[in-house]
């Protein structure tokens, strides 16, 4: 069920608003934060972030999920964090053409070894749900399994990084002609048309290109969506 498409509305620290789908669960979560100069966009600070990380992402669309409905602890959020490193650092090398290192695929096949959660009818045949309580184990065996089926599925030479210059968002390609090259055509795809557009001009005004003077954040923090 993770699977399933949906979008995620991602901000950057000037508070510009695009829409980003990741693709896949497992880099949906890669972009809570992270550490070195990743963690200006930590989002993950408690508990309860966690779990409302989880409702918002897709999990909470393939099967309603409560964030009350989990029973998440400090030790899971810092299990957490250091599942979230091996997923990024794993899917960045994937996506420049290099392997991933042994030491994160051993975290997230540690991670993975966990029973994950399980999935229920909710009041109707035509409703589903997770069976709670939800433990931090059980979501992050999920997200991991996630990141297991990924890199070694068929989409795995789809997972690719964004063209914009200063932008590091890793994101699955499964558009059918697997010709996607941005984390967003709101964001990037449109700073580079208007790059493009002010070097043409300045091309036909000066008889020189213009220089790359767009300010952007080089990386989004994730927001919920509203």
């Amino acid at each position: 069920m993770p699977e399933l498409a949906r979008g995620y509305w991602l901000s950057t620290v000037t508070g510009r608003r695009f829409a980003f789908d990741a693709g896949a669960l497992c880099l949906e979560f890669a972009t809570t934060g992270g550490k070195g100069w990743r963690k200006r966009w930590e989002t993950l600070h408690q508990p309860a972030d966690l779990a409302a990380w989880a409702a918002r992402s897709r999990l909470g669309a393939a099967a309603a999920l409560d964030p009350g409905g989990m029973r998440l602890t400090p030790a899971d959020l810092a299990a957490a964090s250091a599942l979230r490193e091996a997923i990024w650092h794993a899917a960045t090398e994937v996506a420049l053409g290099r392997r991933a290192r042994r030491a994160d695929l051993e975290a997230i096949n540690a991670a993975a070894a966990a029973p994950p959660m399980v999935p229920a009818f909710g009041r109707s045949d035509r409703q589903r749900s997770w069976v709670t309580p939800v433990t931090g184990a059980q979501l992050l065996s999920t997200v991991a399994r996630d990141a297991i089926e990924l890199f070694t599925g068929p989409h795995a030479s789809r997972i690719r990084q964004c063209d914009g210059p200063r932008c590091s968002l890793v994101f699955v390609d499964t558009s059918r002609p697997g010709q996607r090259r941005w984390c967003s055509m709101e964001r990037c795809k449109n700073i580079d048309k208007q790059r493009a557009l002010r070097a043409r001009r300045r091309l036909a005004t000066e008889g020189s290109p213009a220089a790359d003077n767009t300010g952007m954040d080089p990386w989004p923090v994730l927001r919920p969506p509203g």
